[in-house]
């Protein structure tokens, strides 16, 4: 999906200042920015909820402007922060509502019904004949899922989708989504106002500013480590630590010793299992390697643990500093390295 210098007034008034942007096949792109950024405007201009006043909006080689915007909705997936479930139909009825809009037969309808409820973890047998109002806010979101990918969308648009679920469900929806989406593919654009789920899920992250400005679009890792403005910089803000330890992963320009020692905790050669207990791993979170360091601090290897390759063999020690230099690391400027 791409947006070309797309614009949207209200009464003269300014939400989205031609917005320039493309989704790639596949990712998951997350908008985040304050209230009243313009980020929901530009997530309901890409179905036509909202109608756009200037510009285009090109889904695979199509302007969906040209397109009959019900037919339009009906292809592209919608999910929003409260779910939307129809009170008066149960959870199979809800998901085969656009299958139903299709006129799909009967039997295709049940299949795929059981199918989404089975992907987005609710046993058909229990959930299909349920209402709405039996089921937890975590569930209801999970229908509302299902049902947006009912007939398989290229597209998914999502609007503050777990902003209704608490705390502990909340990160259980996100990593069960990001799982979902990984195995089908699907394209989706994701609305959200927390910085914390936006470089936790996203493929890449857009920071927008007043009139959907595009501050930065980078992956997550660097949207924390290397900010490209002060309004970037506050949004990710304090914390920015925690982030980085969550996102960076271990690398052997951060071990302490790449070369044989005589007095390290397992020498180069020997494998998991060998007479190497604890070890760490290349490409492990740098938040799982400090836990680690942490729980051996005051063991006799003073807070230091060998580090293994995929291969399983020693190529180094870690140790705190390790940690301080992969922080180093990741927030470096790439221009002066």
């Amino acid at each position: 999906m791409r947006f070309d210098a797309v614009r949207k007034e209200y009464a003269g008034a300014v939400a989205v200042d031609d917005l320039s942007l493309a989704v790639r096949e596949h990712e998951l792109l997350v908008l985040v920015g304050p209230s009243g950024c313009g980020k929901s405007t530009t997530l309901r201009m890409a179905n036509r909820l909202v109608e756009p006043t200037a510009g285009r909006i090109v889904l695979g080689d199509e302007d969906v402007t040209d397109v009959d915007p019900v037919a339009l909705r009906r292809r592209i997936g919608y999910v929003i922060q409260n779910v939307g479930l129809f009170p008066h139909r149960t959870v199979a009825q809800n998901v085969a509502t656009v299958p139903g809009l299709l006129g799909w037969d009967r039997r295709r309808t049940r299949d795929r019904v059981a199918e989404l409820l089975t992907l987005v973890g609710l046993d058909p047998g229990r959930y299909a004949a349920r209402w709405p109002h039996e089921l937890s806010g975590g569930e209801r979101q999970r229908v509302g899922v299902a049902r947006a990918l009912a007939t398989d969308p290229p597209v998914l648009l999502m609007d503050e989708p777990f902003g209704a679920v608490d705390p502990v469900g909340r990160a259980r929806l996100q990593q069960e989504f990001i799982r979902l989406q990984r195995d089908l593919g699907t394209t989706v654009m994701m609305v959200t106002h927390d910085i914390d789920e936006a470089v936790r899920m996203a493929d890449r992250v857009v920071v927008l500013s007043g009139g959907a400005r595009v501050e930065q679009l980078a992956p997550p890792l660097e949207i924390v480590a290397r900010p490209a403005t002060d309004a970037v910089a506050d949004l990710v803000g304090r914390g920015r630590t925690a982030r980085l330890l969550a996102l960076g992963r271990l690398e052997p320009a951060d071990l302490d010793d790449l070369t044989d020692r005589p007095d390290a905790p397992g020498a180069s050669g020997e494998r998991r299992g060998d007479g190497v207990p604890g070890a760490l791993r290349l490409g492990m979170e740098l938040g799982d390697v400090v836990a680690a360091l942490t729980d051996v601090a005051a063991a006799p290897t003073g807070g230091t643990l060998p580090v293994l390759d995929a291969s399983g063999r020693v190529v180094g020690t870690a140790s705190a500093q390790s940690v301080v230099r992969a922080l180093h690391r990741l927030t470096a400027d790439p221009a002066r390295v």
